[in-house]
């Protein structure tokens, strides 16, 4: 059975940055999903695809999955850069761009 590990991404009902650096380690599916003909449902008899574990630093997710004899794959996300912009710059006189209000 294999792995994710990574780190999921900001609930985007929130501006914070709470939980951002936990990681988690996610064991991949080995079946495919099937189709239920009454409800339309899909389903699979995977229940470790179910399986999602939390780590506090990634360096711990892989050291269980090292013990766990379980292949991962650890995918790093980029971090944007933020610009500090104040409110005033909006009206700014040497804008780049045209002002569309």
């Amino acid at each position: 059975m294999s792995a994710l590990i990574y780190q999921p991404d900001a609930n985007a009902m929130q501006s914070g940055r709470a939980k951002s650096s936990e990681w988690v380690l996610k064991f991949e599916s080995d079946s495919h999903r099937t189709i239920d003909a009454l409800t339309g449902w899909t389903g699979s008899d995977d229940t470790g695809s179910q399986v999602q574990m939390k780590f506090d630093t990634c360096a711990r997710a892989e050291r269980y999955a090292k013990r766990h004899g379980i292949e991962y794959t650890i995918i790093k996300k980029n971090k944007p850069q933020r610009q500090s912009k104040s409110y005033s710059a909006n009206f700014a006189t040497d804008r780049r761009q045209s002002w569309t209000h």
